[in-house]
């Protein structure tokens, strides 16, 4: 008994074939089968490639997604830092024209 997919007998349809029921097939048969399950599994295989591309540029969307997230939070603290730093910078330059002004304090040291 020969027992056939119902893609194959879609596809064997399409050929305008039609195979016994039962077997042996003829070499012709066989060869036209072989040929019929071999677009079955390309079909397949292509559907494969195409749902891993799918699935690795979603990946790939989402991690730039994360990285750009990510690349933001750092330019904001970059940001802060730098204001920090210019304030810091503003107070040490203050500090230094402070002590610059005052006159030079003279000491005598006693050893003993």
């Amino acid at each position: 008994q020969l027992r056939l997919t119902e893609e194959e007998k879609r596809l064997l349809a399409q050929e305008g074939v039609t195979l016994p029921g039962n077997l042996p097939l003829t070499q012709a048969e066989e060869r036209l089968l072989k040929k019929v399950r071999r677009k079955i599994r390309n079909k397949q295989s292509a559907q494969d490639s195409r749902r891993r591309k799918k699935e690795y540029l979603d990946g790939l969307e989402s991690r730039a997604a994360a990285c750009t997230a990510l690349n933001q939070e750092l330019r904001k603290k970059v940001q802060e830092l730098e204001k920090s730093n210019g304030s810091l910078l503003q107070q040490l330059q203050a500090l230094i024209k402070e002590t610059s002004t005052k006159p030079a304090q003279t000491g005598t040291c006693v050893l003993v």
